[in-house]
This record gives C-alpha cells, structure tokens and sequence, in this order.
C-alpha cells in the first residue's frame, strides 16, 4: 500500500516570536526575513490597527499558521472567527493605499478577458478589471503577493496594477468566464482523442503549478477537477465506474452533488493517473488500497486520503479532502454553545481517566479531539497518540501511525507508548476488546486518554464497552465522560431569511408550537454563494454524558442505557435534539436537518 504522511508546516510555531514583546518594526528587520513573512507583518499591523483584532488574536492565529505568510495569516483569522475576509481587505487596502473593488460591479467584456490568457488567469488566480493601451489592472485575493505581480508585468508587456477583491468573488469570476471554457475545452478533446496520453509519474501535485499544451489530457483533466473541488469547498471526491461511464460527485456540506463527467474511454486513464499521485500499485485492482495525494495551492496546503474499491465497473476512488487549518481550532470554533465548551474544557482538565467521543463516520469527532488536543497541548505535558491513519502532523505531540501490515497494531501500539511516559493518550478508535483493556488500564493508572467508539448516543457507550467484555466495574471506575456528535449544515449567512415552521414541523422534534409561537426561526432562500441550497457550511451538536456517583453505580449494576440517559436528562445532560433544538433557536440551522439527525424521539 502506497502509504505518506503530511510533511510537517514550514516553520516551527513555537518559534514564531510573540507579535506583542518583539514589535513589528523589529520583526520586519530582521536579517534574513522572506518578503512573504514582512507582508504577513504588514497584513498584522493593518488588521491591529484597524481595531479588528487585539494582540492575543493576532497571537492566536499566528500559531495555527500553516506558512508564515499574510495569505495564512488571513486564512487564519477567519477560520477562527476573528475577522471577516471583506473587513481584513478593507483594512489592508486602505493601510497600503491600494483600491478594493467588488467584481459584482466591473463589466467584463470579451475585449477586457481577452488581455489575459486563460493559463495565466488559472495560474496566477488573478482578473482583470480594466486596461489602457499601458497599464491594466488585476484583482487579486492575496496583495501582498509582490512576485506575481512583477512576473504578471513581464508577461503581459504591461504595467500592472493590483487591486483587493475577495478571494470568493475572484473564485467565482474565474470559473464563470475562464473554466467553464476549460471544461469545455478538455472535453471536446477527450470526446475527439480515442489514445489517452501517457501519465507523468508524480508524486506530489502543485496546483499552484501552470499547465501547457504539453501536459497530458488526462493530467490536465484530474488537476481541474481538484482545483473545482476546493473551490466548491467539497469535503470529498467520488469517483464512481458504472454500467454507463465515469460519474464524478463531490461532496459539499455532507450532501453529495453530480459533476459532468468524462467520455467512458478515459475511465483508466483517470484512475491511474490518481493511483499513480497516491502511490498506489497500479497493476493491483483487485484488493482495496489506501494511499495520499499533497495538493499545494497559494496560501494552502491540502492532503487528500485516498481509498480505492474495486465494483463490477471497475475501481471506485474516494478521496477526502484533509486541510491542517480545518483541526487547528479551539474548542468554541467546533460548534460548542458557550456552557458546552466550559463544560468539556473543564473535563479534559482532568488528571486520569477515558474521554469517548461518539458519532458515526465523517460526524467530525477528530476534530473535535484535535481541538482538545490543542487546548491542551503545552511543553509541560507529554502527549501521545496511536491513530489509523495519522490525518494532520501536529506540532509538539508524538504521533504514531498504525500499520497492521507489519503488526503494529493498536492494542500493540498503546502497550507499547506506555512505556513512553506520556501525560495524554489519544487512541483513535476502540475496536476491540484488547484495545479497550489497554486503554481502560492506562487510564487507572494516571493517563487521560482520549478514543472513539460508534454508539448512537453518549450513555450507549458504556454498554458497548460491557458487551465488548469489559468488567461493568472498570466502565464505573475509567470513564470520565462520553460526548456524542453530529454535524449538521448551517444556514447561508447571505440569503437568511426569517421563516415561520408548521406547527406540525415544530411537534416533529418533541415541541409544543404553542410555547414557541414568538420565537424566530430562520431558513435560507438559495443564492449563488450557497449554490442555491440555502446551506452553507456546517456546525456541530452534542451530548456531553459525565459521569457521576450514582451513574457508576448503575453501570456496576449494568442497567440500561435508557435508564443512564433519563437519569443523566433529569440532572442537566443536553440531548442531541436539546442541543439541535437550541441551534434552531439561534438561527444556525433548520428543523429538517436537526430532525434528518435524531428524529424526534431521544
């Protein structure tokens, strides 16, 4: 199996020296300083003093850097909730006097297109905006990108003149005017080409990268399709042999969407080439193989897990689209409501003992761990984990990838990182009863370890631990708490609207309409932005199930997981639907996805 590891981030963030003791002046001087990282400076001093961040913001996202750059940096505080993309342009662009456009207002004729050629539009993510006979003007998502402006200067002939536009607005202009005629392209001459080119052996693919005539049809078609699944935000790509040809369908939000395919004669050559990227052994395709695919882009590094399936068609091939600042988030970015992330930080404060969390694939349960991970992840403390596959190179923490092949597998793994003194234990699933022992046994003796099981709920848990073989009285004694999650999308920030429910909707989820006939709910409409579903983005709910004297009691006596839940509501636990129903009321989400997530009983 062609097996890789993400390499780790350039730079070591603990190496980044603190923005508010070493001052941005002395930071920018520095000798030996990359352009990159001045811009980052720059891009910090414009978003301080604008008052969008404070320093320990600016601290904040600079850790979760994945290069030290202002683009990270930009990426940074977004994804944790601390600026909006608009505002930081704002605040860039008036610091450095440049002129910040919104594209919706430009009117792109064929003559304005025509001044910049496809390849350097899709190579450079740039659009041009206007132009004289001398100069013209190009949007870009990332000003501080000085290279790119120079290099578009000697290719163009022309003085080149940058603008600020957001990274979404540029995406979209991109694909309106420029890629929908390179599909169209790439597939007229699939449909015309019965001799599918022979492919490049890569083992990494830069999308950052500029194609030309000579690069293979095959190649030029699978790196479109990456590039289309990012910008669609798609958290998967499938790629489905059936009786009728090659379909193709991302996944965006957890819901998964059809995409055109290509002429049924490319379907080898499409799969191999993706084999060959993920170092897979292409004469095998009778046996299931797992291999990794790096995709860099400007300001973003992406690892896709890759998993092919042989079917009667043919090999099917998923490939999950992994990014490091997607789990390098804090605990309130993950989808927890204020009392909720007081309670859970509070619970991996403790010393000893089993944190689970539960949930069906793709509910997001390593984030969520990586986000306890990161809270607690400190020089003073040691932390190991065994995970199958390791997803994300974290900083500061041992990881160990599991690899049945050569017998190291997890009950061997965590026997073995024992003997290492770790602080903090995460073992990526519990699927055996030796696994489980091992775990419960680190736990009594000082551990705090963190694992995953697949229950329906959080109380469930312990019960699956019993029927697994563990003693009822080492359940009691071990576990900590059990959080359940699920992830549900969210509504679109650009086309919510206010939204009265059917009092027959209300009921579905346990509610009497009566007592909610002043609260506001919300949907969304569809717009371009959501791809007119409404939905954009996704939150999380949860069940934090912590035990207690008398719920180790009734475990010891193995009563039922109905029994624990009753008991567990009656004292404050938060239900799944509770939890649901609550981001209802916040205008997050809607009824029917809370309700296509638990129903309406708990």
């Amino acid at each position: 199996m062609g097996k890789q590891t993400q390499e780790a981030p350039p730079g070591n963030v603990y190496n980044l020296d603190p923005y508010k003791d070493l001052g941005l002046t002395d930071l920018a001087a520095r000798r030996g300083e990359s352009e990159s990282r001045k811009e980052m400076i720059r891009l910090a001093r414009a978003v301080e003093k604008s008052g969008l961040v404070d320093d320990d913001m600016l601290k904040a996202a600079m850790s979760r850097l994945v290069d030290e750059s202002a683009q990270s940096l930009k990426n940074a505080l977004i994804s944790m909730n601390f600026a909006q993309e608009e505002d930081i342009l704002d605040a860039y662009a008036k610091d450095v006097g440049m002129e910040r456009i919104e594209l919706e207002m430009v009117n792109f004729t064929p003559e304005l297109l025509g001044e910049v050629a496809p390849e350097v539009v899709l190579r450079y993510r740039v659009i041009p905006v206007r132009t004289t006979p001398e100069e013209i003007w190009l949007a870009l998502s990332d000003p501080s990108n000085l290279r790119a402006i120079d290099d578009l200067a000697q290719i163009l002939g022309k003085k080149v003149n940058g603008v600020i536009a957001t990274e979404e607005a540029i995406e979209k202009a991109i694909k309106k005017y420029y890629e929908a005629d390179e599909y169209t392209s790439i597939y007229e001459e699939m449909a015309e080409s019965d001799d599918p080119r022979e492919m490049r052996d890569y083992s990494l693919i830069d999308l950052d990268e500029a194609t030309t005539e000579d690069t293979p049809l095959v190649v030029r078609f699978v790196d479109l399709v990456f590039k289309q699944a990012v910008h669609e935000r798609s958290s998967d790509i499938h790629i489905e042999p059936t009786r009728f040809g090659l379909a193709i369908r991302f996944r965006v939000d957890g819901v998964l969407h059809e995409v055109p395919s290509p002429p049924r004669q490319w379907q080898n050559a499409i799969i191999s080439r993706l084999k060959v990227l993920a170092g897979l052994d292409l004469a095998e395709k009778r046996v299931p193989l797992d291999g990794r695919i790096k995709l860099t882009l400007p300001g973003r590094n992406l690892d896709l897990r890759v998993s092919t399936l042989p079917t009667i068609y043919g090999e099917s091939v998923v490939m999950r689209i992994l990014e490091a600042e997607s789990v390098m988030m804090g605990l309130e970015d993950v989808g927890f409501l204020p009392d909720t992330t007081a309670r859970f930080n509070q619970l991996i404060q403790s010393p000893n003992g089993i944190i689970l969390m539960t949930g069906p694939t793709g509910s997001g349960k390593t984030t969520t761990l990586y986000a306890a991970l990161s809270a607690l992840n400190t020089p003073e403390r040691k932390i190991v984990t065994l995970e199958d596959p390791v997803e994300y190179q974290i900083p500061g923490i041992n990881q160990i990838q599991v690899n049945t092949d050569i017998g190291l597998t997890f009950p061997l793994g965590l026997r073995s990182l024992l003997r290492q003194s770790p602080d903090i234990i995460l073992v990526g699933e519990i699927r055996d009863l030796e696994t489980a022992e091992n775990a419960i046994r680190a736990a009594l003796t000082g551990h705090l370890v963190f694992s995953t099981l697949h229950t329906n709920d959080a109380p469930s848990a312990t019960i699956r631990l019993i029927d697994m073989g563990i003693k009822p009285y080492l359940v009691a004694s071990s576990l900590q708490a059990v959080v359940a999650q699920r992830l549900t999308r969210r509504i679109c920030n650009n086309c919510k609207q206010a939204h009265r429910p059917k009092p027959e909707d209300i009921r579905l989820l346990g509610y009497d309409p009566e007592e909610y006939k002043e609260a506001d709910f919300f949907m969304g409409t569809g717009c371009e932005r959501c791809s007119q579903t409404g939905h954009r983005g996704r939150t999380a709910i949860h069940e934090i199930f912590v035990m207690d004297a008398e719920l180790r009691r009734k475990v010891i006596r193995s009563e039922a997981a109905s029994r624990l839940k009753n008991y567990a509501v009656a004292h404050g636990m938060r239900t799944l639907r509770m939890d649901g129903w609550e981001k209802i009321l916040l205008g997050w989400t809607t009824i029917p996805e809370i309700y296509k997530l638990v129903g309406g009983e708990d």
